[in-house]
């Protein structure tokens, strides 16, 4: 039995730098939530970059696990 540990190595590291910047993603949405709650409390009114903020990054963060899905389903080959 022969093992790619290039391969493998690279798989890892793709692996890891995708759950880094899926959990950062997602970090900053909630800091925009945050933001949003924040303006409230002192201001009365809401902040639209926190609301903006959170909605893309959570779009991007829903994308991801859709992509995901997608690789992993073999009926959506």
């Amino acid at each position: 039995m022969h093992l790619d540990w290039t391969a493998l190595g690279q798989v890892t590291a793709v692996s890891i730098g995708a759950t880094v910047a899926v959990v950062v993603v997602y970090a900053l949405g909630v800091l925009g939530l945050a933001r949003l709650e924040g303006a409230r409390d002192q201001h009365g009114r809401t902040s639209a970059i926190g609301l903006t903020q959170a909605a893309l990054c959570f779009l991007a963060c829903a994308a991801v696990v859709v992509y995901g899905i997608l690789l992993i389903v073999p009926q959506f080959h």
